[in-house]
Order: C-alpha cells, then structure tokens, then sequence
C-alpha cells in the first residue's frame, strides 16, 4: 500500500474533439465537423462528466483548467462561458486560476479572442507549426501564413498577451534555414511561450500509412541546437524538453503533468490520474472515446472508458518520465511525495545514471544533465532494466 502526507495539486483537463480537418500526423482524438456543431448537448455532457467525478476530488482545488482537442475554438465564447460557469459552480478554483484555450489560425474570427477572454479564458495555445507556405500544405494544416500572423496580433489586440505559439520541425523537406526562419517569424510575434517539437510519425495517421521524406537525424540535430540557441538569446528560457517561457511564463497545467500531480479528465476519451491516499493508490480514469458514445453516456457508469490503478512496480518510471523532461527536474523529496515511495526505490539505477553522466551528481534533485536531456529514453532505459 503506497504512502501519502500531502494533497496533491490538481488540474482539469477538458477534451473538445472536433476539428475542421484532420491532419495526416495528429493521432489524437479528433474527428471531422460533419454538420452543425452540438454544442450545447456537449456543454451538458461535459457538465454531467465533471459531477459523476466530484466524488473522488471532494474538497481539493483546481489549479488550472486546460481546453483541448480537436479545435476548441470552434465552440463560441457563449457555449464556453456556460461550461466555465458550471464548472466554477461544482468545483473550488484557484482564484488566480490559469485557464489555456487551444486556438486553429484557421478558425479565428475577428473578436472571437476578446469574447474568449472576457469570459475568463486568460491564457491561449495557438497551433500555428509553421510560417512556410510549403510546409503548412505538406502538414495538411487549413491556415496559410496571413492566418498565422494574423492570429497572434489578436491575441495582442484582445488582452491575451500570455499565448503560445506550437511550432514543429523536422518537416518534410526542412532545411535549417526554413527552421530558423520560423522562429525569427515567431519572434516578430512576441509570444509569452513557445512549445518546439519534433514531427514524429505515429500508429494510426496518415503519415504512417504514406511516409513522408524527413530530414535525417544529423540535419534534426542541428535544428534543434540552433532553435535552442537563437530562442535563449532571445529571452526564452528552455524549462521542458520542447517547452520555452520568458520569465513568470511557464505553463502552470503542463507543469502539473511533468511533475506527476493529479488531473481530472473530461470530455470524449479525456484521461485523468487521481491520488487516492485513503486506498493507497493512484488510478488512471479515462471517458468513452467517440463523441457519439460520449454524448450519451456522459455522466453514467457506461460514460466510463476505464478506471485502473498504476501497478507500483511501473510508478517510478511513470514519474520519471514526467519529472526527467524538466531542464530543472525536480526536488528528490518530490518522488515520495507523487509516488508513495521511498526514494531508495531508484537505486541503484540512479547512481549509475549520475555516473554516466546522465543525471546531475547531487542527491537532492532529480535532475538530467544537459546530455541525460538529449539522450533521455536512453536514461529512462536504465531505470526500466530493472
């Protein structure tokens, strides 16, 4: 039985699955609008969702709220005032609550960001990828460059000046100039954050099913290193392996994640991890996957996708997976506390990684080196040799 002394943070995580097209890499849960949005049928499913978990969060906080998807910003500021109104009703929030909206340049209408904003939405993750022409064609994205640009002035012009601009490289047919561009473009935008990942190629896309030709590994080495590079000199300061913030503006819900504190998940296929200290344990709880079933199910034992505890043996690379992505890691008493371990369950793996020079040699943080980073399924490998 694992061993708790404090509440863990928690957040919300709030799934909207539709999107205007799906993209050939996305292996997320989106589907495509076919026909009028049901937005108040969700709104309702949604609502029901939070309250057939209230039981298993009685009393705790919510920290931030993230909405996702799909293309949230497909939903008017109505639909989402009523589901922010509900969930403030049902749930003690933080009063300085981080609430993120996921944004397509392609769906921006001109004052859909102020009325998003003046329903309390203070934060906004704004899918752009990439400012080439070329490559927003070869990512199947429905936005163009304008759009782009377009989209991150109005954030500005609305008030929303802590958004996040989600850039990707790697693509097909990159150079390291077409990467570098994007972010002098990203920079013209002055964007609080910027969220930097590689395009991978997943199950289930696609992409999987028709390869596209990427860069190879060499030519990604050094697009990373360089965007790293030019982002630093420009003020950003690299927090996550793919995360960059200016100072006060990291993302506080990613930040739950990595370092392993408690989500609610609503919304079709949304997932949760929730800390029991009663029982001992800590389960994953996810939501029927296809909006269909989801919207008649919401809120009932059949809306339930499943409900399993974390096996105590997988908990310590489930930590570390999370905590090791921070530049910073975390404090080493972290890992008893999100865990209901002892630290000494990591030795003597831990020991080793710092001997290969892959953790930092202290015992007080778990932290990677700047190598450990770069080489990090490598470092996570030897914690599960054991």
């Amino acid at each position: 039985m694992l061993t708790f002394h404090e509440t863990l943070p928690l957040a919300l995580y709030i799934h909207i699955p539709w999107c205007v097209r799906k993209c050939p890499y996305c292996d997320f849960n989106s589907h495509e609008i076919r026909g009028p949005l049901p937005e108040q049928a969700y709104i309702d499913a949604l609502l029901a969702d939070v309250e057939q978990d209230l039981p298993r969060v009685w009393g705790r906080r919510i920290d931030s709220i993230f909405i996702g998807g799909g293309t949230p910003s497909l939903f008017s500021a109505e639909a989402l005032e009523r589901l922010l109104s509900g969930l403030r009703a049902r749930l003690p929030l933080r009063p300085d609550l981080e609430i993120t909206l996921e944004a397509n340049p392609g769906t921006v209408e001109q004052g859909r960001f102020t009325e998003f904003h003046e329903i309390g939405i203070n934060r906004l993750s704004i899918g752009v990828q990439s400012f080439n022409e070329g490559h927003l064609q070869s990512l199947g994205r429905i936005h163009d460059r304008r759009a782009a640009f377009a989209a991150a002035e109005a954030a500005h012009a609305a008030g929303l000046d802590n958004f996040n601009l989600d850039l990707m490289f790697g693509l097909p047919g990159q150079t390291v100039e077409h990467a570098l561009a994007d972010i002098a473009n990203a920079m013209a935008l002055q964007p609080a954050h910027l969220s930097c990942y590689q395009l991978t190629v997943e199950p289930n896309t696609r992409f999987y099913h028709s390869p596209p030709t990427l860069p190879d590994d060499d030519i990604i080495d050094v697009i990373q290193g360089r965007i790293g590079a030019e982002l630093e000199r420009q003020g950003y300061q690299r927090y996550e392996v793919s995360a960059y913030a200016r100072e006060g503006r990291r993302c506080r819900h990613n930040l739950n994640y990595w370092e392993f504190a408690d989500y609610l998940g609503i919304g079709a296929g949304a997932h949760g991890k929730l800390t029991d200290p009663v029982a001992g344990r800590i389960s994953r709880l996810w939501k029927r996957k296809h909006p269909r079933d989801y919207l008649a199910q919401a809120g009932t034992p059949a809306g339930i996708g499943g409900d399993e505890p974390i096996r105590e043996a997988d908990l310590p690379v489930e930590f570390l997976m999370n905590a090791l992505r921070l530049v910073e890691g975390v404090p080493a008493a972290c890992f008893s506390e999100r865990t209901g371990l002892p630290l000494a369950v990591l030795e003597p793996e831990w020991s080793q990684a710092r001997a290969e020079g892959l953790m930092e040699a202290t015992a007080d943080r778990l932290q990677p080196t700047d190598q450990g980073l770069r080489f990090l399924n490598d470092l996570l490998q030897g914690f599960m040799s054991s």
